[in-house]
C-alpha cells in the first residue's frame, strides 16, 4: 500500500507540473526535468506548455472567425458562419445589457475573452494521459495541457483587464475624479483614511478574484480527472467505475468551463462599465 500511495503521489505531481524553462541550479538555462529544478527557477521560469497551447488556441480562434467573416454570405449561412453569428449576437447582447457607456473596444474584448478562455478550458476534456504520455515518448519531461490551471495565465489575463480598468478610470474621470472616488466614498471627507482602505482593497480585489476564480475552478476540475484516472489501474471494478465517473464528470465539466468563461467575460464588462461611470 505504501508503494501504491507513493506511485499515486508521483503520478499526481507529474500531471500538475508545468514544462518550465529557466535557469537551472548549475547556472545554465534549460528545461527543468524535475519538480525541484522547476521550483529552483523561481519567478522567472517560463511555462512553455501554457504559452504554447494559449498561442495555438488563440491563432485557431482568429483563423476560424476571420474565415467566417471573409466567407460570409447574405443567403443561407453555412455551419461555421451560423455558429460565429450566434456567438457574436450572444456577446453583443451581453455587452448591451451590462455596459452603459460607448466604447468600441468592449465588445471585441468581450468576444476575445469568452472564446479564448472557453478554448483554454476545453482542453480539460482531453483525456488526462494522452498529451503528457505523448510528450514523454518525445522526451519532454512534463506537459500540462490546460493553461487556465496555471495561475500565471489567469493572473496575466486578469492583470490585463485591470490595466484597462485603470486606464479608462483615469481617462473618463480624470486624476482628481478617480482620487475622489477612492477617498470620499462611502464615508465622506471625514472618513478619508477608511475610505481609501476600503476602496483600495475593493480595487485590488478585482483582478485577484478574476484570476483565482478561474484558476481554482479549473484546477479542481483537473484534479478530479487525475484522481479518476488513478482508478483505471485498480482492477476491473474500479476500472469500470472510473469510466462511468469520467464520463459523468466530463459532461458536468462542460457546464463549468463554459460558465467560467462567461463569468470572466461578464465581470470584465462590468468592471469597464464602472470605470466609464463618472464620479458624483
Amino acid at each position: 500500500m505504501a508503494g501504491e500511495a507513493h506511485t499515486s503521489a508521483e503520478y499526481i505531481k507529474h500531471h500538475l507540473q508545468n514544462l518550465a524553462y529557466g535557469q537551472l541550479p548549475d547556472g545554465t538555462w534549460g528545461i527543468a526535468h524535475s519538480a525541484a529544478e522547476a521550483k529552483a527557477m523561481g519567478f522567472w521560469a517560463i511555462h512553455l506548455d501554457t504559452l504554447g497551447i494559449s498561442i495555438v488556441l488563440g491563432v485557431l480562434f482568429l483563423y476560424f472567425f476571420r474565415k467566417a467573416a471573409t466567407q460570409a454570405t447574405a443567403g443561407v449561412p453555412g455551419g461555421l458562419q451560423n455558429f460565429v453569428e450566434w456567438v457574436v449576437e450572444f456577446i453583443d447582447s451581453s455587452v448591451r445589457g451590462s455596459f452603459s457607456g460607448r466604447n468600441p473596444l468592449v465588445a471585441p474584448l468581450a468576444l476575445t475573452i469568452f472564446i479564448w478562455i472557453f478554448l483554454l478550458n476545453l482542453m480539460d476534456l482531453v483525456p488526462i494521459d494522452w498529451i503528457p504520455g505523448l510528450a514523454t515518448l518525445l522526451g519532454v519531461p512534463f506537459f500540462k495541457l490546460v493553461p487556465t490551471t496555471d495561475p500565471n495565465a489567469t493572473f496575466g489575463m486578469a492583470i490585463g483587464v485591470f490595466i484597462l480598468v485603470l486606464y479608462y478610470s483615469f481617462k473618463m474621470k480624470g486624476v482628481g475624479g478617480f482620487a475622489a472616488e477612492l477617498t470620499l466614498q462611502p464615508f465622506g471627507k471625514w472618513g478619508m483614511p477608511a475610505n481609501l482602505l476600503l476602496e483600495g482593497v475593493n480595487l485590488i480585489a478585482k483582478p485577484i478574484s478574476l484570476a483565482l476564480r478561474l484558476f481554482g475552478n479549473l484546477y479542481a476540475g483537473e484534479m478530479i480527472f487525475i484522481l479518476i484516472a488513478l482508478m483505471f489501474s485498480g482492477g476491473a471494478v474500479l476500472f469500470l467505475t472510473g469510466g462511468v465517473l469520467q464520463w459523468a464528470w466530463a459532461v458536468f465539466h462542460v457546464l463549468i468551463i463554459t460558465l467560467q468563461a462567461f463569468i470572466f467575460m461578464t465581470l470584465t464588462i462590468v468592471y469597464l462599465d464602472m470605470a466609464h461611470q463618472e464620479h458624483h
